[in-house]
C-alpha cells in the first residue's frame, strides 16, 4: 500500500533524481528504490557488525580448533 507524503529536497538533488531517474521513471519511484537499497545496504551493515562480533567473542576457541586440525594434516 503506498501513502502519500511530503519531502523537501534540494533542487540541486532534484536535478540529479531527473538527471539519474532516467526516462519513464518518476520521482516518487527513484526515490523509493533509493532508500530501499540504502536500507538494505545499512541492514547488511548491521548484520555483517553483528557476526564479527560473535566471531571475535569466539576467536581464541576458534583458532584453537583450527591449530589442532591442522596439526593432524600430513606434512607436505
Amino acid at each position: 500500500m503506498k501513502v502519500k507524503t511530503s519531502i523537501t529536497l534540494s533542487g540541486k538533488i532534484l536535478a540529479l533524481i531527473d538527471r539519474h531517474a532516467g526516462k519513464g521513471v518518476n520521482r516518487s519511484e527513484f526515490i523509493e528504490n533509493a532508500l530501499r537499497s540504502y536500507i538494505a545496504s545499512r541492514v547488511r551493515r548491521e548484520q555483517n557488525a553483528h557476526d564479527l562480533a560473535i566471531i571475535n567473542r569466539h576467536a581464541a576457541r576458534l583458532n584453537r580448533e583450527a591449530k589442532d586440525v591442522l596439526d593432524y594434516q600430513a606434512p607436505l
